[in-house]
Order: structure tokens, then sequence, then C-alpha cells
């Protein structure tokens, strides 16, 4: 702060100096040669402007007070006057003020009394004379302000080699691993760098060393940017933080300047933490961009590598990077020494839901209903930010609703609303459509529920929700990532289960199973390409006929790794999964038809149901049977 105050007030007093010291001259030189009329001079002496009238010489008169002896210059019409009134009151050429001018004016008046004249000095008060020079002044500062303030901008300009990070020391507001949950192992693994950071003796008696880097992988929400934080809230060191596109400007050699100016710093501050986020901004894979070798984001790369590794130690300073793409990186940023450390930051399980489910509602009013290991159950691949996500919107439904506890309702309607969106209830649907997409998802739950390795329906709803006219829900029983042949090809029939009640019921087709069929199209490349599970092709890795992401560079160039036939081979294999698929489909709804014809009804009046009430209409129950069950339970409404 006194860098900047120093050079303003320099800039002040060399401005306040120049400004009284022109003024000086020119208010003196104006005052003395200032020319004013008789009718002006008589105007002014009636007002009684001037104490003394004082006659030099035969054609100037000056006006002069006590306390002013400065004088104004009459004009010729005024020669007149002044001859008569040195004549009149005797007065002396070029006399200046002095007590015998005092005493001559004393005798006029005295030989004449009417003439009058004001003994006392008439003048402005001081701080009106100062006026022009402080409005002068003030102008000045303000000029000069809106210049130094440019000049700092253009400085700021100069300054883009700075580093940008955010510095976050201890305070109140800190993260720690109490405030992490469903990330045992990965926190245990986080703990070394804690206690080293806090007793690093501990761990050189033993001849360790603390790990260079440690990189955060997995799937967006997992926590990655939460674990981060808390490693520095535990450590209670400082905290750099930034994100990977913050060393990218459109200016070369930008981003390797920030990188240094960030180390400079963190050594400064060591022990201590860098954090990068999004790290795969800066460490994409050299060469895979179209050009040379001299693109602003590989120098920043390569000064980061020298950084991290070369022949200037960084003893202190820990490099945590997160990012979801690891497998884009430069192998150079993976290798030991730089990066020694990765932890990969998985969805949570079970248990970890429901700690994180805790963690996410400890500030929100439940009520007894609510279950944190039901809603473990019932998120099976939500993620911790989808659990926040999720215990905010029910408590936001909660107040729509007008209610004091966020109920199990709330809950349940918000795991929909995460996954698929907010109702659209007031979308106004024909009925002709209306019935399409009941069948449509009727077709789903029904395939589903007669496939062996299907997961259970546990909600159908023709209700308009993001993007579709209808959903139908399935849920595992129970938590696997891995997924057989069977299971496969079971989701691949059941997804093509809508298109066939179309097809059956209504003897057409509509556009509204696109998204079913790019979604199986899917499951069978990946079926054919990267499971190897299609016996006729065997178990070969074929990723590029899956559909993935061309790495510009790298692989944009590079030829196929299999001839054109065996293309064509690819090709005949996924078709067939698909036409098997469709034909199964068709299969079991028409041997359920009357099962499908009564599911449809009970979706066109009811809308929505649960997993327990699909499960009796496939058992057998009819429309019928419910409009009985509500009159049995409400009579007054069904005498009416």
């Amino acid at each position: 702060m006194k860098k900047k105050i120093f050079p303003i007030l320099a800039y002040v007093a060399l401005i306040a100096v120049v400004v009284f010291i022109a003024f000086g001259g020119i208010s003196d030189k104006s005052l003395k040669n200032q020319e004013i009329s008789s009718s002006e001079f008589s105007n002014m002496l009636a007002e009684g402007k001037f104490s003394y009238v004082l006659i030099v010489n035969n054609s100037t008169a000056y006006c002069v007070s006590k306390d002013n002896q400065n004088g104004v210059k009459l004009d010729a019409e005024l020669e007149k006057l002044t001859q008569e009134v040195m004549k009149k009151y005797d007065f002396k050429a070029n006399i200046t003020y002095t007590e015998e001018f005092d005493k001559q004016l004393t005798a006029a008046k005295a030989k004449d009394p009417a003439f009058r004249f004001d003994s006392k000095t008439v003048s402005p008060p001081w701080y009106l004379e100062f006026l022009p020079y402080i409005f002068l002044l003030i102008i000045t500062i303000v000029i000069m302000y809106f210049i130094y303030s440019q000049a700092a901008g253009n400085g700021k300009a100069m300054q883009f080699g700075k580093s940008t990070a955010k510095l976050y020391e201890d305070s109140d507001k800190k993260v720690t691993f109490n405030d992490v949950a469903g990330a045992d192992e990965e926190k245990e693994e986080l703990e070394e760098i804690v206690g080293f950071l806090k007793k690093p003796d501990k761990y050189t008696k033993m001849g360790a060393k603390i790990p260079r880097g440690v990189l955060l992988v997995g799937p967006p929400g997992t926590g990655k940017t939460l674990l981060a934080k808390s490693v520095a809230g535990e450590a209670g060191v400082p905290f750099f933080s930034i994100t990977g596109s913050d060393f990218v400007e459109l200016y070369v050699g930008i981003g390797a300047a920030r990188v240094r100016d960030l180390f400079n710093n963190a050594k400064r501050n060591a022990p201590c933490i860098i954090f990068i986020d999004e790290i795969d901004a800066v460490g994409r894979r050299r060469g895979a961009g179209i050009g040379g070798g001299h693109d602003e984001r590989e120098q920043t790369l390569n000064q980061l590598l020298v950084e991290m590794d070369g022949f200037s130690g960084n003893e202190g300073v820990i490099i945590m990077a997160a990012t979801n793409r690891a497998d884009i990186l430069d192998p150079a940023l993976l290798r030991s020494g730089r990066f020694d450390r990765q932890i990969h930051v998985l969805p949570p399980d079970t248990k970890g839901r429901e700690e994180i489910f805790k963690i996410h509602s400890r500030n929100k009013k439940l009520a007894s209903d609510v279950s944190a290991h039901e809603v473990a159950l019932l998120t099976t691949g939500f993620v911790g930010a989808d659990i926040q996500n999720l215990c905010n919107e029910a408590a936001l439904l909660a107040v729509r609703r007008n209610k004091d506890e966020i109920s199990m309702q709330e809950i349940l309607d918000s795991i929909t609303r995460v996954m698929l969106g907010p109702e659209k209830r007031s979308h106004k649907t024909q009925p002709k459509e209306k019935k399409l997409v009941a069948y449509h998802e009727a077709g789903h739950a029904i395939v589903a529920r007669s496939l062996e390795h299907c997961d259970p329906v546990t909600e159908v709803s023709i209700i308009p929700r993001g993007g579709a006219g209808g959903y139908t829900l399935t849920r595992p029983n129970d938590e696997s990532d891995t997924y057989s042949r069977k299971y496969i090809l079971d989701r691949i029939t059941m997804i093509f289960g809508g298109r066939a009640a179309e097809k059956l019921v209504l003897g057409d087709v509509s556009t509204g199973a696109s998204g079913d069929i790019k979604h199986a199209t899917e499951l069978a490349k990946g079926y054919v390409t990267k499971y190897g599970m299609f016996d006729e092709i065997g178990p070969i890795y074929l990723g590029d006929a899956s559909g993935e992401e061309v790495f510009l560079g790298r692989d944009f160039s590079a030829g196929k790794a299999y001839s054109e036939e065996f293309a064509s081979k690819i090709d005949t294999a996924i078709h067939k999964i698909i036409h098997e698929a469709d034909v199964k489909a068709l299969e079991i709804l028409r041997s359920k038809e009357q099962i499908l014809h009564n599911l449809a009804e009970v979706l066109l009046e009811k809308e929505k149901i649960t997993g327990e009430q699909f499960e009796e209409i496939y058992l057998g129950k009819t429309l019928a049977d419910y409009k009985a069950q509500d009159n049995a339970q409400n009579p007054a409404e069904a005498n009416e």
C-alpha cells in the first residue's frame, strides 16, 4: 500500500507548487495592469471597494488600502478628475502610504465634510482569495489521478506473468476430513501427506521423502477438490489454488511465466500445498495438437515439468492436482518424481452414500420417516455432488409444499428430479400422444420384468420430465462395476420394449424411440468392440469402432487396426444383436399382451405408479380393481 501512496503524494506536491507559483505571478501581473473605466471606478468608490485614493502623477491614480498597496491603472478619462482631486486636497505626487498620507486624508476630510472614505480595509476574506488556487488544484489532481490509474492499468497489462493463484491460509471455516465422507481409503492415503507436513522429522528419520505430487483422478462430482481442501485444512499450511485454464493466455510465454511465479511464491511460503484443478487443461499429452510443439499450452506444460522435478528443488512444496481425464495427460507428468501418487476417487458405495447424506443433511430439518440407509439404497450411481443437490432439492420442495420438515416423499421426488429433471405437469398432451407414451413405457417395464438379468422396476410414469415424454426407472438390487454378457443383452432387449409395444398395439412406430435406439446401439458396439463378448469376432479390442473421440494429432492420421473386411464383420455383429433384441422384445409382449393393456390403462388413469403397484399389475391387478379399492377406502366420495 505504501508503494502506491508515495507516488501519488509526490504528484500532488509537485502540482501544488507549480500551481501556486504560476497563479501568484499571473495574479500580481493582472492586478498591476488591470484597466478600468471611469464609471466603473466611480461605482467602486461609491460601493466602498477602496479605502483610499492615492494620486501618483497627472495621468495615473491608484486604489490603495492599508493592507493592499497594489493598484488599478485608470484610463485617460480620469485625468481631469485626478488633477481636480490633487488641487482640491493638496495631494502630493508620487506619495506612498505613510503616516503623512493618513494625515493628508484627515485634513482633506476636515476641509470638505462631503469627502467620505472608509478608514477600514475593505478586502474579501482570506479564504476567498485562495478559491481559484484550490479549484485549479482539485481539477489538476483529478486529471493526474486518471493519468496515474491509466498507467497502473498498463502496468497490470505488463504483469500477465504474475500467478493468479488464490492463497488460502488457516481460517475458521476451513474444511477438514470430518467434512468428507464416502472416501475412507482416499483419506488414508492423504493422511500421510498431512502427517509429513505437520511432523516431517518423524518421516525423515526413517529416510522417507514426502511425495512430490498427488494426482486425484475420478469422475466429476466425486469430491476431488473437497479432498484437496481438507488436506490443507488438516495440515494448517498455506494452500495455493488455481485451475489449469488460468495458466493459458493470449500471449505466448505467459503460462510458463505464471508457473514460475507460482512456484516462487510457494517456496517463500513453504511448507505449503499447490492445488491445480482440472490439470488436463495444461497437462495434455504433447504432440496431440495440430501444428508444431511451440504452442502456449506445451510451453506451460514444459515449465511445469521442470518446476516439479528439475534441477531446482522445491522442498516443502506439495503439488496436488485433480482431473477426470487422466488418460490424456502427458506421460512425463505421471512418472515417479512428479506425481508420485495417484489416488482414484471413485463414486461412493451404499455405506459411503449414507455417510455423505448425513453430512449434507445435518443442517436440515428431517422428518422421522427419513432413513439415510434407505436413501443410500435408492441413489445407486449418485456421487457426492448429486447427493448434495438431492438434499437441497428436497429442502426446496418442502418449502414449496409449506412443510416444516423434509419427509421421505420429498426425498423420493428429489431423487427422480436429480436424475431426469423436473416434471412438466402443465404440458398439455393430446390423448393420442398420451396413449402412445403409456404403451411405450408399459412395454419397457414388462420386458424388464420378464427378463431374468434386468434390474427391478421401481417407478413408471407418463408425466413429461426433462426431455422425455415418460420414463421407466430400474435400479439394481446390488452394486457392481462389472456386467455380464447376459445382463447387457437383456438390457438391450428391455430398451427395445417401448418400440415393440408401439408396433404391437398401434401398428406403427414413432420418433419417441430414437433415444432408445441410440442407447441400444452404443451398448451393442461396446459388446462387440470393447468387451470382446461376440463369439464370431472374439476377445479383440476394437475401441475405434465404438465411436470414441479422436485425439487430434495422435489418432487423426492413424489407420485402423483392422481391415475393411473385418469392419464389415463388426457392422454385421452389431446389426445381429440389435435385430435379435428387437424380435425378442416383441415376442415377450405378444405373450403378455393383456398385462400390457392393463398397465397402459392404469398409467393413463394414474399417470405415475410405484414399483410395488407395477408388480401388482404384472400379477393380474386391473384398473377396475384399483377403482374398487379406492371406493372401499373412501365410500363418501364413491356415493357422490
